[in-house]
């Protein structure tokens, strides 16, 4: 048995990589196979995520697009989209910014097929990235129209925007590890993205697990004390009861008897005003105090970064 306590880390570095590598790196999580990961994993990885629909692995590539346009006409036609899952402002008449996932635009895509801006917007994403869009392009494929130009808009400009608009385009990807009590609550929230190690496809008693099962320190219970010993006593037979289960049953089965208390690995990519959301939340002395221990400290460090998620 390992005990480790709760820890979180910001995805700064993964931010600066490709729309592939980011989402390999987060979808590996959910079966912990990083191990797999080499120069050549990630197109494939992405490729065989949007063959087979896995969107949510999809969420975790965000890209901010510059769309130039001569015709009103067209942000008419594309509001009439109800484009739900886009993040988009219009500094002026003829240009409009837009962030959003790959599985956003892969939608938007699939669903309204005919909208010129939608098009434009899929025509420039599968040019530099023909995998996402390989199994929906329509046969004739997609036509660039001369009078709309599409741009990305880089990861520095986007940090450099007025706060309104920053607070919308600019996304964070923060990796969570704590126990699973924690993460119930997390993933309530909305619009965020999410994936997690999944205790189903996870069998512990392997040994890039060491064998063994993990469990995160309870914050309420002094080492040591009565409490403490009799939550460890807990966590000893639990993990023996698994442990044997796993020698006639699959993971998913064997995984109905682990506890709350196990430790989980969970990314979470928002923009800042989610952010600021899930902070107003979850750093009050009404939130649940294991989820406090790692928000309070990550919303420390994020606003003094964006100074936008200081809380009125």
């Amino acid at each position: 048995m390992n005990i480790i306590p709760p820890s979180y880390e910001i995805l700064d570095s993964l931010d600066q990589q490709s729309l592939a590598i980011r989402i390999e790196y987060s979808g590996r999580i959910c079966y912990k196979s990083e191990d797999q990961i080499n120069q050549d994993s990630a197109i494939p990885f992405v490729r065989k995520m949007a063959e087979h629909g896995h969107n949510s692995v999809l969420e975790m590539g965000v890209v901010t697009l510059r769309v130039s346009y001569t015709d009103p006409q067209l942000l008419t036609e594309l509001m009439a989209t109800q484009p739900r899952y886009l993040h988009l402002d219009s500094p002026d008449d003829q240009t409009l910014l837009v962030t959003g996932s790959v599985r956003a635009f892969r939608e938007m895509l699939i669903f309204h097929p005919d909208c010129v801006l939608v098009k434009a917007m899929a025509a420039f994403l599968a040019a530099r990235h023909p995998y996402f869009f390989e199994t929906i392009l329509p046969s004739s494929g997609l036509r660039n129209d001369a009078t709309i130009s599409v741009a990305k808009v880089s990861l520095d400009e986007v940090d450099t925007m007025a706060p309104e608009l920053r607070i919308k385009h600019r996304h964070i990807g923060v990796k969570f590890i704590v126990n699973r009590a924690v993460t119930h609550e997390i993933v309530r929230h909305r619009p965020c993205s999410f994936l997690q190690e999944s205790q189903r496809y996870c069998r512990y008693s392997e040994n890039k697990f060491g064998g063994e099962v993990t469990f995160i320190k309870p914050m309420f219970y002094r080492e040591g004390s009565p409490e403490y010993t009799m939550w460890k006593k807990a966590m000893v037979d639990t993990e023996q009861i698994y442990l044997k289960l796993l020698e006639t049953s699959t993971p998913q089965a064997a995984r109905t008897v682990l506890p709350n208390s196990c430790k989980t690995e969970l990314i979470v990519y928002a923009n800042l005003l989610e952010w600021k959301h899930i902070f107003k939340l979850r750093t009050t002395r009404a939130a649940e105090p294991s989820m406090r221990e790692v928000m309070i400290p990550l919303h420390e460090e994020l606003r003094a970064r964006f100074p936008e998620l200081t809380l009125d």
